[in-house]
Order: C-alpha cells, then sequence, then structure tokens
C-alpha cells in the first residue's frame, strides 16, 4: 500500500505559521490538542517530563540548553536545498539520490557510491566535491598505487639534517577516492586510519587530516578482472552505499542536450564555506533522538545479528552511522528532533553494505533488502 506521506527531498521547505503546522503532520508524529491526550502520547514515546530535567516532545532535555530550534533546522534545511538545485543543474540524478549523497557529509561520516560503469558516480562526486570551498583531492586507485602515495612521505632534508613530512592527498577536506577497488588491499588499508579516527600514523609520527574530512569513493561491483574486493573492515568505514541507477528517458535526453556542448561541472559555483558546514555539521549533533528511537534503532540492530538469515549482523558503528545519518535526514527536512520514519528510510542506505547472508539463503536466492523489509516489519516503531 503506497504511503501519502512525502520525503523530505520531495517536500518544499515550510514557511510561516502554516508551513509549520503541515511540518508537524509530516513528522509522522501527530500532537494532540488536548493536554490529557499529549500526557498520554508522551508516555508511549518515552518522553514524559517532569518539571525539572525533564523531556520535552523532541527527546531534548530541558535543562541541558543543547537542543536545536526550529528556526535553526528550517535556516539549515533551506541551504541544502538551494545546494541540492545547484548540483541538480549539473547531474541528472533524483532529488533522492541527491539528497542521499549529501547525508554522509552532514553527519560527519563517509559515501560509497557503487553501480555500473559510466552511470555519473565520479561526476556526482566531484559535484558534491565542487559545491563546497574546501581543499578536493582526487586519488585514482590502480593496482601499482601505494600506501604513501595517499598518506605521505617523510623526506631527509639535507638543510635541516632531518626528516620533513610531505602530505599526501588524503589531507584535505573531501577525498575523492576513484576506482578504489582496484587497488590492491595493502593500499585500501592505507584510508582505514583516516577515515575512521581523522589521523594518519607515518614512520611513528600522527598527523591529523583536516577538518571537516569527507571520504567519496566509488567503485564498479560488476567487473572483476584487476580488482580487489573491499574488505568488511573497509565497508563498515562508510556510513552509507548508494547506486545512481539509469537515468530515466526525460533525464536521458536531458544530459544529451546539456553536456552536447558544454562541461557539466562548468558552471557549479560553491554553495558552502567550511565554517558554514561546520555550523551545519553541529546542527546535525544537535537533533534530537528521544529514548523511544534510540531503543528502536537497538532493537533493528540486534534484530540483525539474531536472524537466522544473517552471518553478519550489523555492528556497534553501524548502529552510530544509522542514528547520525537520521539526524541529517531529519535536519534536510527542516525537523529537530528524529522520527521513527527517519530510522526506517536509512536502515537499507546504512546496512546495506555491512550485513553478509549465510549460505543457505545465499543458495535460496534471498537478498539483503529483502531480509532487512521483513526485519522492519517484524519490530514495532513507536507509535504516536
Amino acid at each position: 500500500m503506497r504511503s501519502d506521506r512525502k520525503e523530505p527531498w520531495e517536500t518544499p521547505l515550510p514557511r510561516g505559521d502554516e508551513g509549520g503546522k503541515r511540518a508537524k503532520q509530516r513528522s509522522g508524529v501527530r500532537f494532540a490538542a488536548s493536554d490529557s491526550r499529549s500526557r498520554g502520547l508522551r508516555h508511549r514515546l518515552g518522553l514524559a517530563s517532569s518539571r525539572k530535567g525533564g523531556r520535552d516532545l523532541r527527546g531534548a532535555r530541558l535543562d541541558d540548553g543543547g537542543g536545536l530550534e526550529r528556526s535553526e533546522a528550517r535556516e539549515s534545511s533551506a541551504k541544502l536545498r538551494q545546494m541540492m538545485d545547484e548540483i541538480g543543474e549539473s547531474v541528472i540524478l533524483s532529488r533522492k539520490t541527491l539528497a542521499l549523497s549529501m547525508l554522509p557529509l552532514l553527519c560527519q561520516g563517509h559515501l560509497l557510491l557503487e553501480d555500473v560503469p559510466g552511470v555519473g558516480k565520479t561526476l556526482l562526486a566531484k559535484a558534491l566535491a565542487r559545491c563546497i570551498e574546501a581543499r578536493v583531492s582526487r586519488i585514482q586507485f590502480t593496482p601499482d598505487l601505494m600506501p604513501l602515495d595517499i598518506t605521505g612521505v617523510s623526506v631527509f632534508d639535507q638543510r635541516q639534517s632531518s626528516f620533513r613530512f610531505h602530505p599526501g592527498p588524503v589531507f584535505a577536506n573531501v577525498v575523492l577516492a576513484d576506482e578504489i577497488n582496484r587497488a590492491t588491499p595493502r593500499t585500501q588499508s592505507a584510508l582505514l586510519e583516516c577515515m575512521e579516527e581523522r589521523q594518519v600514523t607515518v614512520d611513528g609520527e600522527v598527523h591529523a587530516t583536516p577538518d571537516p574530512f569527507f571520504v567519496i569513493a566509488t567503485q564498479n561491483p560488476i567487473e572483476q578482472t584487476g580488482t580487489f574486493p573491499l574488505p568488511e573492515a573497509q565497508l563498515d568505514r562508510f556510513t552509507i552505499r548508494i547506486s545512481l541507477g539509469y537515468p530515466t528517458t526525460e533525464g536521458a535526453v536531458k544530459l544529451l542536450r546539456r553536456q552536447r556542448t558544454q562541461d557539466p561541472l562548468a558552471g557549479l559555483k560553491p554553495m558552502l564555506t567550511l565554517e558554514e558546514l561546520r555550523e551545519i555539521q553541529g546542527r546535525v549533533e544537535r537533533v534530537a533522538c528521544s529514548e523511544a528511537v534510540l531503543e528502536f534503532i537497538v532493537a533493528i540492530v540486534e534484530a540483525t545479528r539474531n536472524d537466522r538469515s544473517v552471518g553478519l549482523g550489523a555492528s556497534p558503528r553501524a548502529s552510530l552511522a544509522l542514528m547520525r545519518v537520521s539526524q541529517a535526514m531529519a535536519l534536510m527536512e527542516g525537523q529537530a528532533f528524529v522520527t521513527p520514519h527517519h530510522i526506517k528510510t536509512m536502515v537499507p542506505f546504512v546496512f546495506g553494505h555491512r550485513l553478509r547472508l549465510d549460505s543457505s539463503s545465499r543458495l535460496k536466492g534471498r537478498s539483503i533488502p529483502e531480509v532487512l523489509d521483513v526485519i522492519l516489519h517484524r519490530i514495532p516503531a513507536p507509535k504516536g
């Protein structure tokens, strides 16, 4: 049965009092007008409050001063929609795909683009990088690429009689790792430390990566010649994985018309400065998650570990990624709090590349999206 609820990338930014009322209706949690019904709703969602140190309807403590204001959420949402519009002028993709590709950037994560050749993976990655006034580097992964080609190397300076560190391309705000699965596992592992800990260790010395730090990696899952599949430890460091798919007939015609005489990225201009990006990332962290929502996340994660069809379930890092991406999605929607709908929407993109089915399930032809769909239908979401 098709739902009438619109996604954040499909819904215009709410404005004024009327827009605020529509946003509350879209949030999936309808607030009762009467005090008694409102108190009952608070209790069911785990948001029951007291006069001091209680919780408001958005799940943030009333006395900590750290909750995100609706006006801040709507302001950030407007900027992000403008950024999506700018990228959409250069890259022929659906609004949903554009929104999903921006979420890891907002929650200080990393993005893995996986699809067949020629659908615009590199173009989307370059467009995301250009929309930020930041230092951008690109690494073309090849079988002969070495770890020091990524992290940097210490070179002896004869004048100073000491070693000087020459940073590699990983020391940038946005790093495009193109065709990451063409490098050897030894080279792929050079990204493990910097993606998780935001630092690189060379010759026993620790060097911090710039802030913010965002890795966009692309890979082709079809071609096997000369490729090295990413290990689970590497995949787990990517916040979400998305596939672009082929354009629609209308989009394909628009693509031919637009790129007939000009570079698709020629007119793309930066939409966010580093300071503005850091501010939005800070607001994402302040998006409230109620106890009921947190317990819902944990229930989904534990279900993946206990399901007989799953050989490798979701890790604690996966649960953190799901929470943070849902916070980013809520902010993009102009919301100051996370709802169960945000969680359920993001589960396939956060868990899809992390889970592994057991051999019997693979032989039966089951897929990870199918298993996740069963799990989400089996676990009751907080009602409101």
